[in-house]
């Protein structure tokens, strides 16, 4: 019969009529926790650990196709189904490590953020001035938001863009060696690795794989429209968006690879002293950032740009900076969008946006504002490592509840897991 062998091709427009969710979903998969440690994890271990960033990336992709397809099978997401599920004690528990997950990424977002703002302003607009300007740019995402989540998709899609394009400058100008590459891809071992490269691994893994990304995926597809009593509309949606997010994560994958592999090439190995001669001799303003040591260069997203300006030139820092400031921007506003799902699903509350906004964001600032006025540069970025590790241990606070009702008939099915 006719209609069903149209169906079982594939069509671009409905590909791109389920495009969006995907994307801003990988946006987690951007933000400058992640950046941190892709630059760290070169820079200390060179080529040899971007097997683990493939691998927590593909696992990531299983997670948010799980997360996806509970969505778009019940029609919940996936706070809500805990919500119908578990007795208030495990929700009670849930909500809260959820939370703190945000306001753990969103307090990432806010240091790589104003960072990268008192790079572009050559260090005159200081710490906590970038921080209290991150305050601003989420009225600007709200003020976006008005105009309709297409427009909003579309807006990340340029962020992603500018992403792709100064990280991919960076690439380019660095000229990473390919065949390193390609080994440190596909030979899963480190061979002389010690404490810090295995640390750098843990930290890929808590960097790229975001619990609350999964709360947000399963809640970004209901806005779609599926006809969830029609099998073969279920199938076909989870299939496109399950394509979608491939797609988008194999764009934010090659962003890492790009991040990682600059910092390996140009930075593995190095000493501070060796940085310290080429920075004073290019008379960088930073020079003063490396100590005259033999000690094993130590970078972060601060200083990496610094790093970059001294090597490559000045277009290098700058542009490094728009990059670090489009991922903090991005994730900012994925992170308000998960709280708002989170609070909803678990609580009932409906808030207006604004204050959701404004709670949030006052909770992730503080700290960060803090630290930023009492403290240097240092100890802003060394919050982002623990911040990562923080990730690591809230995983299974999103991993059991979406790999428990993905597996049960009664929630999804005939799409429940297989074995």
């Amino acid at each position: 019969s006719l209609p069903s062998r149209q169906h079982s091709c594939f069509s671009f427009r409905k590909l791109w009529a389920f495009t969006g969710p995907g994307f801003l979903m990988s946006i987690a998969y951007l933000d400058p926790g992640n950046i941190e440690s892709d630059l760290q994890s070169g820079a200390v271990a060179g080529f040899k650990l971007l097997w683990v960033l493939m691998l927590a990336t593909i696992i990531g992709l299983l997670l948010q196709r799980l997360a996806a397809r509970l969505g778009v099978v019940t029609g919940l997401h996936l706070a809500e189904v805990c919500n119908r599920q578990y007795p208030k004690f495990p929700r009670i528990i849930l909500w809260l490590m959820v939370e703190l997950a945000i306001i753990g990424s969103d307090m990432q977002e806010v240091i790589g953020s104003a960072i990268a703002i008192n790079l572009l302003s050559a260090g005159k607009v200081p710490l906590w001035g970038g921080v209290l300007i991150t305050i601003a740019d989420t009225f600007v995402f709200l003020f976006l938001d008005k105009y309709g989540l297409r427009k909003l998709e579309a807006f990340f899609g340029f962020l992603i863009t500018i992403m792709a394009l100064t990280f991919g400058y960076e690439y380019i100008t660095v000229k990473p060696d390919q065949r390193q590459l390609l080994k440190g891809l596909f030979v899963p071992y480190c061979e002389n690795c010690g404490t810090p490269q295995l640390e750098q691994a843990v930290g890929i893994v808590g960097a790229v794989i975001m619990p609350h990304n999964m709360y947000l995926h399963s809640a970004l597809v209901k806005s779609r429209q599926v006809n969830r009593a029609n099998k073969r509309e279920v199938r076909e949606a989870n299939k496109y968006f399950f394509i979608e997010s491939c797609i988008a994560l194999f764009v934010s994958f090659i962003i890492n690879i790009f991040v990682v592999t600059v910092f390996a090439e140009a930075f593995f190995d190095k000493t501070n002293a060796d940085v310290s001669d080429v920075c004073v001799n290019k008379s960088s303003p930073h020079s003063l950032l490396f100590p005259n040591n033999n000690q094993t260069l130590e970078v972060d997203i601060y200083k990496g740009g610094v790093v970059l300006g001294c090597y490559f030139g000045p277009a290098a820092l700058y542009i490094w900076a728009i990059g670090i400031l489009a991922a903090g921007q991005s994730s900012t506003m994925t992170g308000t969008y998960s709280g708002q799902f989170v609070m909803e699903g678990f609580l009932n509350l409906r808030w207006s946006r604004f204050a959701r906004v404004l709670l949030t964001r006052s909770i992730a600032i503080t700290p960060t504002l803090f630290v930023s006025i009492f403290q240097d540069v240092e100890h802003l970025t060394g919050m982002n490592d623990f911040l990562n590790v923080l990730m690591s241990l809230q995983l299974p606070f999103a991993l059991i509840p979406v790999l428990t009702f993905t597996s049960l008939p009664s929630v999804m099915n005939d799409f429940a897991n297989g074995l």
